[in-house]
C-alpha cells in the first residue's frame, strides 16, 4: 500500500506565470478548419540550408559547438550588422541562441530582478510579458496610439526610472512599422538615463511597399543602449530550426551568454553550418516569399475592408493582421466561437489589456486557407452583432 501522493509546491514565479500569461498551448487545426492563428511561414526552408545541415552532419559536425555559437557564424552575423561609428562589430559581440525566443530570455534573466520595471507598449507579443514575471520582474504596460503606433506622450510618461523597455519591429501582433521618427523620438526621451532597449527585429525582412524598416541600432540616439535580438525564423522560413542570435553593449551580451550558456547550452552544431548556408542565399529567395506574403496581405486588406463591425489598421510589415471587431465579447470567447466555426485566430487579449476587443490573424497560410478563414470571420462577426 502506499500512502496519498505528496503535493510537490511549486516556485512562487511560475504560480505568479500562470496568473499572469494569457499565452495558449497550440495545437494543429483539427479536420476541416484552418488555421491563421500560428506565425510561421508555410513555405518549405530553403534547399540550400537543408543540404548544408546534411553535408555538416556527413563531416562528423556533431560534437558541441563554442557556447556563444560557432566562430564564422558569429563574424558572418556581426559583419551584417548596421555600421556603428567608434565600434567594429566582431563575433565576440555576438551570441548565438536557441531561437529569439531564448535571446529574450537571456537578456531579460540577466538584467531584470524582483522590482525592476519594464515598460512594455502593448498590444505586444504575450512573451515579453511572461518572460518578466518570471524574471520577478513588473510590466509596465502602455497602450499605442489609435493608429498602432506609440503614443510618445505615455511613453514619456511611463519610462523614467524602467530598467528596460521592449518591442518588436515590425511588430507583432500589429503589423506596424514603428518609423525612424518613432525611433529617434524614444532616443531623446531616454537621453540622461540607464534604461536598457530591447529591440526584437524578427521580422526586418518583412516591410511593406510605403514603409522603412530602420533598426534601433541605426539611430545614434539608442544605438549604445539597445540589445538587437534576431532570428532565422521568419526571414528563411527555418522556424522549426531554432536559430536566433543577439548583440548590444557588450557587458550585457556577456550577462546573457551566461544566462544562456547555463540555461540552454550549445546550439545544435550542423544547424549552425545550416545557418551560415542562409546567409548566403541570394536575396531573390527571400525577396520571392516577401512577394508572397505583399500578395497575401492585398487580400486580407482588400476581404476585411468595409465589412461593418471589423476594422483593421492595414498591415505596414510582419505577416499579422490586428482587427478590431464591434460584436460586444470577450476576443477569447470571439477566439473560441471562430473556432467552432473552423477558423482559428488568436484572441487579442493575449497581446496586453488594449488588445481586447480584437483578434490577431496571420496570413502566413495559403492564399486558399485564407480566403476560406476570412469569409468564416466576416460571416460570423461582420454586421458588428452583440
Amino acid at each position: 500500500m502506499t500512502g496519498p501522493m505528496t503535493v510537490m509546491p511549486l516556485a512562487s514565479r511560475i504560480e505568479d506565470l500562470r496568473r499572469w500569461s494569457r499565452r495558449p498551448a497550440l495545437a494543429p487545426a483539427p479536420p476541416g478548419a484552418v488555421s491563421l492563428a500560428m506565425g510561421e511561414p508555410d513555405f518549405p526552408t530553403p534547399a540550400p540550408v537543408i543540404e548544408a545541415a546534411a553535408a555538416a552532419l556527413r563531416a562528423g559536425h556533431t560534437h558541441y559547438a563554442d557556447q556563444k555559437g560557432l566562430p564564422e557564424l558569429r563574424a558572418a552575423l556581426a559583419s551584417r550588422l548596421p555600421g556603428h561609428p567608434g565600434r567594429a562589430w566582431t563575433a565576440d559581440d555576438i551570441v548565438v541562441t536557441h531561437g529569439a525566443t531564448a535571446a529574450l530570455a537571456a537578456v531579460v534573466l540577466a538584467m531584470i530582478g524582483p522590482g525592476d520595471r519594464v515598460v512594455v507598449p502593448e498590444p505586444a507579443y504575450s512573451l515579453y510579458a511572461d518572460l518578466v514575471v518570471l524574471a520577478g520582474g513588473a510590466v509596465d504596460f502602455v497602450p499605442l496610439a489609435p493608429d498602432l503606433h506609440w503614443d510618445l506622450d505615455a511613453l514619456a510618461a511611463a519610462l523614467p526610472g524602467a530598467a528596460m523597455m521592449i518591442f518588436s519591429n515590425p511588430s507583432n501582433p500589429t503589423g506596424i512599422v514603428h518609423r525612424e521618427q518613432e525611433l529617434k523620438a524614444l532616443g531623446d526621451l531616454l537621453d540622461g538615463s540607464d534604461t536598457l532597449v530591447v529591440s526584437d527585429e524578427a521580422y526586418h525582412r518583412l516591410v511593406y511597399p510605403g514603409h522603412v524598416m530602420t533598426s534601433a541600432l541605426e539611430v545614434d540616439s539608442l544605438r549604445d543602449r539597445t540589445v538587437y535580438v534576431q532570428t532565422f525564423s521568419k526571414t528563411y522560413a527555418m522556424t522549426g530550426w531554432r536559430v536566433g542570435y543577439l548583440t548590444g553593449p557588450r557587458e550585457v551580451v556577456d550577462a546573457a551568454a551566461h544566462v544562456h550558456r547555463t540555461h540552454n547550452g550549445s546550439l545544435n552544431t550542423a544547424v549552425q553550418h545550416a545557418a551560415l548556408a542562409a546567409l548566403d542565399l541570394p536575396d531573390g529567395v527571400v525577396d520571392a516569399m516577401v512577394e508572397r506574403y505583399r500578395r497575401r496581405r492585398e487580400l486580407v486588406v482588400g476581404r476585411l475592408s468595409g465589412v461593418p463591425g471589423l476594422h483593421l489598421v492595414p498591415p505596414e510589415g510582419a505577416f499579422y493582421g490586428f482587427l478590431r471587431y464591434d460584436a460586444g465579447l470577450p476576443s477569447e470567447a470571439v477566439a473560441r466561437e471562430l473556432a467552432e466555426r473552423k477558423v482559428l485566430v488568436r484572441a487579442g487579449a493575449e497581446y496586453g489589456p488594449s488588445g481586447e476587443g480584437h483578434v490577431r490573424i496571420s496570413f502566413a497560410a495559403s492564399e486558399d486557407d485564407l480566403r476560406t478563414g476570412l469569409a468564416r470571420i466576416v460571416r460570423h462577426l461582420g454586421g458588428g452583432r452583440c
